[in-house]
């Protein structure tokens, strides 16, 4: 497996920076005439998204022989169900155009590379069921736009990934008979987290090197902490200009916290769709790490597992050592707010956004009655009952008004009085739990204690999620029994550029994690 130095330059020799015809920051690849030399499936699958597109652009590798063999590998490994469809005939014909671009002179950025999407992002050529029977049909008219970014810049959709039905869940235990529970690579008793846990076990089992999620809640994120990836949600802010992706065409929960995010193996691979996404130059440098000052909240360390607590601890002892100033200074006031907008929004805001996605999808004929009625996972029955009955509706207006803007004020104050770049915690209080295929979601002990799954694995992803602010989750190392921690860094809103050259720096110090075992 190459190391982090030959990844670098790798990623720097890919030629994003070329000056051509392509989205600002991006060009053209000169083509290369030349037939590629055979390459063992070992190599093509520990490739991260910048040395693959390296190989197609030399002519080392045809991009046929590599999304071939990356749908060979998720036809092998179906039984993670990390996939719902997958896409073998419109993906090598895909692959077999950008072989004969090569050969013509010019490539795309993106020219070739397999990826795949949450099956909650709208795709013009495949069904976009959200994991859920009663979706199961749907056939959008077009592509969502932060998809349709990727692959006009030549990324081959292979698959749509599995999730937690509509996604509403974090662990991805969808019991849609066509879906499936997500199994963790590093462990398939475990969850892989949620609701993006499709996306993170293809990444984590080397099925594909990159690919897009969605984050209401910490969906990105989550998962991608419990499968040992990089997840980003970038800034929301207050919808508009604040707002870095486009939010259009994706299976709602809620218009104020919902967006896409990409999703990748590498800070850097991530950083790569995040600039084709948002057309804005590829950030290659590190930050500096020396007197970087990153904040410390006691509330988000508390109650952590003894292993994630061994592993961060490390973590942040090497970190410090890198230069970095951690400032412990804790969020006061931060929980109780976050209570206050969390769930009225969740569950009010699906009572719109559910039917006017429908109707821009061109959907007819099925609204959230329908929906609900199909719902097979009893956890996620259960919240659609709530939001039938409109049981936040009440506190909706405060949480709106009152409570967010209080909380995103709250984070800019944190920021700027402690002159912070950014906040780091554990992306998750514990390492991946037991799937439970009664419930969904369900309870499992936690310092001897008995807790709810979804309250405890999301207590310190929501909070950025309903401020509207940026976070990266990146790994941090492993338990003794290999299950992979996350540690997230969360940034002030607008300064998502920054927060992932922080990321590139703290994965150069922190490195990658070993393969999951027998993938």
């Amino acid at each position: 497996m190459p190391n982090r130095t030959s990844r670098r330059s790798l990623l720097q020799s890919t030629g994003l920076l070329v000056a051509g015809t392509a989205a600002p920051g991006f060009g053209l690849f000169a083509g290369c005439a030349s037939t590629p030399a055979p390459m063992a499936e070992t190599t093509m699958q520990e490739m991260t998204a910048a040395e693959a597109l390296s190989r197609i652009r030399s002519g080392r590798m045809s991009a046929e022989s590599y999304v071939v063999a990356m749908l060979d590998r998720a036809e092998r490994l179906k039984g993670l169900d990390a996939l719902i469809t997958i896409d073998r005939e419109g993906a090598t014909a895909q692959a077999r155009k950008v072989d004969a671009m090569r050969a013509g002179g010019n490539l795309p950025v993106l020219a070739g590379l397999p990826i795949v999407v949450k099956d909650n992002i709208n795709t013009r050529d495949l069904p976009t069921t959200g994991g859920t029977m009663a979706l199961r049909g749907v056939r959008p008219t077009a592509n969502a736009p932060t998809l349709q970014k990727l692959i006009d810049a030549g990324a081959i959709v292979i698959a749509k990934s599995n999730l937690h039905e509509l996604a509403f869940g974090i662990t991805s235990t969808n019991l849609t008979s066509f879906a499936g529970p997500v199994k963790n690579p590093y462990d398939r008793s475990r969850i892989p987290g949620g609701s993006s846990g499709g996306t993170a076990a293809a990444i984590a089992a080397r099925i594909v090197p990159a690919g897009l999620g969605t984050d209401t809640g910490g969906s990105t994120r989550i998962p991608a902490a419990l499968c040992g990836i990089v997840g980003l949600r970038p800034s929301v802010g207050n919808g508009g200009a604040e707002r870095r992706y486009n939010g259009a065409g994706v299976v709602p929960i809620s218009h104020t916290r919902d967006t896409v995010g990409p999703m990748g193996r590498t800070v850097a691979d991530v950083a790569l769709l995040d600039a084709i996404i948002t057309n804005e130059p590829p950030i290659f440098a590190a930050a500096s790490l020396s007197g970087l000052r990153i904040g410390i909240p006691a509330s988000f360390w508390a109650g952590l597992d003894p292993q994630v607590a061994d592993v961060m601890s490390q973590a942040r002892a090497r970190l410090a050592a890198a230069g970095v100033a951690f400032v412990e200074v804790d969020t006061a006031g931060l929980g109780a707010l976050n209570e206050k907008v969390s769930f009225p929004v969740a569950l009010h805001e699906p009572i719109a956004d559910i039917p006017a996605y429908l109707a821009a999808s061109g959907v007819t004929g099925i609204g959230v009655r329908e929906i609900a009625a199909a719902i097979a996972s009893p956890d996620v029955k259960g919240a659609f009952g709530a939001i039938q009955g409109d049981v936040a509706g009440p506190g909706y207006a405060d949480a709106i008004r009152v409570h967010r803007p209080q909380m995103q004020r709250l984070y800019a104050d944190y920021f700027a009085a402690n002159r912070l770049e950014a906040m780091m915690f554990p992306t998750t209080v514990a390492p991946a739990v037991a799937i439970d295929p009664v419930a969904g979601s369900g309870k499992f002990m936690l310092n001897g204690a008995q807790v709810e799954t979804f309250g405890t694995f999301i207590r310190n992803t929501d909070p950025g999620s309903n401020a509207g602010i940026p976070g990266l989750a990146l790994p941090a190392g492993m338990t003794p029994g290999g299950l992979p921690v996350g540690l997230e860094i969360d940034a002030p809103l607008g300064t998502d550029r920054r927060l992932i050259a922080i990321g590139l720096a703290f994965e150069a110090v922190l490195g990658s994690l070993r393969p999951p075992p027998g993938i």
